[in-house]
């Protein structure tokens, strides 16, 4: 596994391959799945993102809407009023890396104003274009994610993942977006099913041949209560199962709610990654 430098907003990077890193999932929003409500206050908020710093997150990605199946749609005022503040305050008190968790360019582009060095955006690119132009003259980094949602998809998941990515790629490649300032993300959820979650995971090695580094979320997700029957709260263990499964298989970034459960996890899958087999 090699490394690759991945280039964000003012001048900041993260060195990604040679050690997993982890994104801290910071949602300020009423009706998320799994936290949603749980922060009340600003300072709410920034003891939550200084708890994930100090149990290893490199990221702290902050959200403004659910995401969830069946969310009600936010405008982007509310959306602003909820994140704009929160990244202001943490890029004051922190010295981390944050992420602005959103699909429209005017959210990212006073996302990146305010602090942020990172849009994850959940449609790829592919709902509002205008956030490649905006990554291309800022220098953010992107985070370009799968979405099965809305679209018809192809039988075979792991090639809706190539067909889908590449028409993301196309239209940063045609806003100038440098392909180092590029992580992708298969989208687990968003669309898919169980079965076609774990047939993404299984082939999960094959979209190697991005040559891009690539960000995970399986946190707590629908898909592991499929699997181990457990509410929300109760899937990390499950999420630290394939967080160390997709790490095997190439992973470099895992978003995740707990971030000491993954750390550890992650730690072991790194020293297995990268023992020299020749001492054993």
């Amino acid at each position: 596994m090699k490394s690759i430098r991945w280039h964000l907003a003012h001048n900041r990077h993260l060195d990604l391959g040679l050690q997993a890193h982890i994104m801290g999932i910071l949602n300020v929003t009423p009706d998320s799945f799994s936290d949603g409500g749980r922060y009340g206050s600003i300072d709410d908020v920034l003891r939550q993102a200084e708890r994930m710093v100090e149990e290893g997150a490199s990221i702290v990605d902050i959200g403004g809407e659910s995401t969830r199946p069946g969310a009600s749609a936010v405008t982007a005022e509310e959306e602003q009023a909820r994140v704009l503040p929160v990244i202001e305050a943490i890029s004051r008190r922190m010295d981390v890396i944050i992420s602005v968790d959103t699909y429209r360019s005017d959210t990212a582009r006073r996302g990146l104003e305010a602090g942020a060095h990172i849009v994850n955006d959940i449609w790829g690119l592919q709902h509002d274009p205008a956030i490649a132009n905006l990554a291309a003259d800022t220098g953010a980094g992107l985070v370009v994610m799968h979405n099965s949602r809305e679209r018809e998809i192809r039988r075979a998941p792991i090639l809706d993942q190539f067909d889908f990515l590449q028409k993301s790629l196309l239209i940063a490649d045609e806003a100038g977006v440098s392909r180092d300032h590029i992580v992708l993300d298969p989208g687990f959820g968003f669309g898919k099913d169980a079965k076609e979650n774990i047939e993404i995971m299984a082939h999960f090695e094959e979209l190697g041949a991005f040559n891009l580094p690539f960000l995970v979320g399986t946190s707590r997700k629908r898909l592991l209560g499929s699997l181990i029957g457990r509410e929300p709260q109760d899937r990390d263990i499950g999420t630290a199962a394939t967080s160390v499964l997709l790490r095997m298989k190439g992973a470099a970034i895992f978003r995740v709610h707990n971030v000491a459960a993954n750390r550890d996890a992650l730690a072991v899958a790194d020293a297995v990654l990268f023992t020299n087999k020749s001492d054993q």
